[in-house]
């Protein structure tokens, strides 16, 4: 009931502001493989939309599996993810249906079949869900508010479905983590006045979104890679120059050079832009 009032008053407060794909290392034969399991959207499958659109070996995944498979060479990386995932899809389906199995059909699924049948051989699982809830509210230069608290509720109701469902299947829980998002809305600062109100507006919204989904990640036991603030995203003090767009506070800037915003108009993080997110889960998995 008290988790129950403070996704509430975060919902409220948000209204008021305005086949899976598996990296298998060589590994003798008797050694027991250990597992990452990468879940999520179009982040946690790397996809970048230059300098050809579509998803690639060089995301957040990859650069943390990296990481983990320096301590630990039995490891596999697992990407379930899929580009395009909502809280919705990924716990009933219609999206990637040639990544599941015909069985699954749908993301969770998939995922709480490979937990069942790999039990212990878990050692990590990262989790982004959500950003595409609420990505069509910022469209037209300007943000729906109702469009951004229905959004919040169905990632408030789904997340909780999804996190029940992973930590029921897997009662031990392995290293699990989730992040928060960065915004990349900030990227409207850059086209004048009307752009920074949409700017300032669109830090509020997120800042109660992500603390919904931070608030459900520690309820189930997960730890929270802290992504918005790796992105600085509450920085408007601070300034820093980006070419080519000269002295920007700092939360735009790092929306300019670390994602495809501010050249693309593209959501996704550049290269650099996934290896600072994987830093940001990498704190999290010792």
């Amino acid at each position: 009931m008290r988790l129950r009032r403070a996704l509430s008053s975060i919902i409220v407060a948000a209204t008021a502001s305005i086949a899976a794909v598996a990296v298998i290392p060589t590994a003798s034969a008797d050694v027991t493989p250990h597992y990452y399991v990468a879940l999520g959207d179009s982040l946690s499958v790397g996809y970048m939309p230059a300098p050809v659109p579509g998803d690639t070996n060089q995301g957040y995944a990859d650069d943390l599996y990296a990481t983990l498979h320096a301590k630990d060479p039995s490891l596999v990386l697992v990407k379930l993810g899929c580009s395009g995932e909502t809280t919705g899809t990924m716990i009933n389906g219609g999206k990637c249906l040639d990544r599941y199995p015909d069985a699954a059909h749908s993301q969770l699924a998939t995922a709480e079949q490979f937990l069942r049948d790999k039990g212990t051989q878990v050692k990590y699982v990262t989790l982004d869900i959500g950003a595409n809830d609420v990505d069509g509210c910022a469209s037209g230069g300007s943000i729906d508010p109702v469009c951004v608290t229905q959004g919040t509720v169905t990632i408030t109701e789904n997340l909780q479905r999804i996190l029940n469902g992973l930590t029921v299947v897997d009662h031990r829980l392995p290293r699990s983590v989730g992040m928060t998002y960065y915004d990349p809305f900030l990227a409207a600062w850059l086209t004048g006045a009307t752009g920074k109100a949409v700017a300032t507006a669109s830090v509020s919204l997120l800042v109660a979104i992500n603390a919904v989904e931070s608030l459900l990640y520690s309820s189930y036991g997960f730890k929270v890679a802290d992504v918005a603030t790796t992105f600085h995203t509450l920085d408007f003090i601070n300034q820093r120059t980006v070419a080519p767009f000269g002295k920007l506070p700092r939360n735009v800037a790092d929306i300019c050079q670390y994602t495809f915003m501010c050249t693309l108009n593209n959501i996704h993080p550049t290269v650099a832009g996934y290896a600072l997110i994987a830093n940001t889960f990498a704190r999290k998995t010792g």
